[in-house]
């Protein structure tokens, strides 16, 4: 199983002070992927519960304070040789075609062609209202961005027309290294966006689920794919956990709260089809050190088996 590891990029670790020191011994320690995520606010009184393992709550205050995914990623590319570099979500509906494809083109580039990107539909309805974008047909928006961004990584001269975008023809020719695009993975829960990783995607980025829940929509993502005439055996599975490493003897959280019960957790979704594992240690270490302490001791349980 490969494992990733989530950069630090909110609440305690949003200084950037130590984003290249743990990018840097995150890949010499032998990790194989950093991931970002996209928090744009946190409203004061937010109309969109956050969701969580333990059930629906409050936005964690960490939240608060959140740099900019494709700016970390940028100075992470200039210090890494190695370690492919993720989103553990873009927003899609946020986002423009144009400047999107760019700005993903871009990174791939700079980081020669180590990109991986991961998509969402978000959950805050705060957030779209203060960017600006509708929250309903969020879905219809990200199948009309990944034809878009089809189209204007194709060859020269792209178009692209549809009911929200037009782009006339141009020529837009720094595209991605990786042809004919960067691997392109969905976060998704609901039936309808699983169906979307299987038509649309190269696979699924699940977060925090029990085992036999991940096996079952593993599988509707497969059938979906099957139905739509591609290689389920083609999909990748990259399973993220955020866990709170705590005292607590009966915790609720899928992956348990020691090191020892996440690892256990992780193979557990290893068996169950997931092929690389991401980790956010963000919310229950207190110093960059302490995360890569933790990952450390993670990583060797892991490789261990």
């Amino acid at each position: 199983m490969r494992v990733g590891l989530a950069l630090p990029q909110y609440g305690a670790f949003a200084d950037g002070r130590s984003l290249t020191r743990l990018a840097r011994a995150a890949e010499q320690a032998g990790f194989d992927s950093l991931w970002v995520g996209d928090r744009a606010l946190v409203p004061v009184e937010p109309r969109s519960l956050y969701s969580t393992p333990e059930g629906p709550g409050p936005v964690p205050h960490e939240y608060r304070g959140f740099l900019d995914p494709v700016s970390v990623l940028g100075a992470v590319a200039a210090v890494t040789e190695r370690v492919r570099l993720g989103t553990n979500v873009l927003v899609a509906p946020w986002y423009t075609p144009v400047l999107l494809a760019r700005t993903l083109a871009s990174l791939d580039r700079l980081s020669d062609g180590r990109l991986d990107i991961g998509l969402g539909l978000g959950w805050s309805r705060d957030e779209y209202e203060a960017l600006g974008v509708p929250w309903r047909g969020r879905g219809a928006r990200t199948d009309e961005l990944l034809d878009a961004l089809d189209a204007l990584w194709g060859e020269n001269p792209v178009q692209h027309k549809g009911e929200l975008w037009t782009v006339p023809p141009s020529h837009v020719e720094l595209g991605p290294v990786q042809r004919p695009r960067p691997p392109l993975y969905f976060a998704a829960f609901h039936p309808s966006a699983l169906e979307r990783v299987g038509r649309r995607a190269d696979g699924w980025l699940p977060a925090d689920l029990p085992v036999p829940v991940l096996g079952h929509m593993w599988s509707a993502v497969r059938q979906a794919a099957d139905r739509a005439g591609r290689d389920p055996d083609g999909l990748r599975m990259i399973l993220r956990t955020n866990p709170v490493l705590t005292a607590d003897a009966s915790p609720r959280h899928p992956a348990g709260n020691t090191v020892a019960s996440v690892a256990d957790y992780l193979r557990a979704g290893a068996e169950a089809g997931a092929d690389e594992a991401l980790v956010d240690l963000q919310m229950t270490a207190t110093s960059p050190d302490e995360i890569l302490d933790l990952a450390g001791t993670l990583l060797e349980r892991l490789r261990a088996g």
